[in-house]
């Protein structure tokens, strides 16, 4: 994983409220976590967009 040190201006209070939401300890944590699931979501709702329709899954009944 690359990493780099940045300064953002960010808002502290928000921060610390997703750092308890997220169970992590640090607010870099926590902008870690809600970066990595903001991307996560989106990658699923393009997998979503592309396939939709096109999946059987076992054990689902038609």
């Amino acid at each position: 994983m690359g990493t780099a040190i940045t300064s953002i201006r960010l808002d502290t209070k928000l921060a610390d409220q997703a750092a308890r939401a997220l169970g992590v300890k640090t607010r870099t944590e926590a902008v870690h976590l809600a970066l990595h699931e903001v991307v996560g979501n989106r990658r699923f709702k393009e997998l979503i967009r592309k396939t939709e329709g096109k999946l059987k899954f076992a054990g689902a009944k038609d």
